[in-house]
């Protein structure tokens, strides 16, 4: 599981922060300061109660296998990287994203605590956050 540079996301101007930082080692969520709301993907308005008063904050980059599928043929992706372990992660924070679990498929479960990595791409000032199982 190691194809070094992935391919550059699409960053958007809501969603550069969230990439830069990732370039940082940080996991960015956002937070909606009128309802409390924890959310990810990035973006502008709460999903919840429409506010614009959201704000960055700083995951712990820890949670847990939510859902998962193993693809083990995928157009494009080089063979030497599958199967692709692709996964909703459950964050400590609350909030799920989509992502993949760099692992042997047989290592992943419903449950498996994970923790975030990232993985370079091709724009220095970008990265892209995968999970590893966390050990014990």
């Amino acid at each position: 599981m190691s194809w070094d540079p992935r391919p550059v996301p699409d960053v958007t101007p809501e969603t550069e922060r969230y990439w830069t930082a990732a370039a940082q080692g940080e996991l960015l969520v956002r937070e909606c300061q009128e309802c409390g709301f924890v959310y990810h993907y990035p973006r502008s308005l709460c999903p919840d109660c429409f506010s614009e008063d959201v704000e960055w904050r700083e995951s712990s980059g820890r949670g847990e296998v939510y859902s998962y599928s193993t693809a083990r043929t995928m157009s494009g992706w080089p063979e030497d990287d599958l199967p692709l372990v692709l996964a909703y992660v459950e964050l400590e924070e609350g909030p799920r994203l989509m992502t993949n679990v760099d692992a042997d498929p047989s290592a992943v479960e419903i449950g498996t605590r994970v923790a975030v990595e990232f993985r370079d791409v091709d724009d220095s000032e970008i990265a892209v956050p995968v999970f590893v199982p966390e050990d014990g």
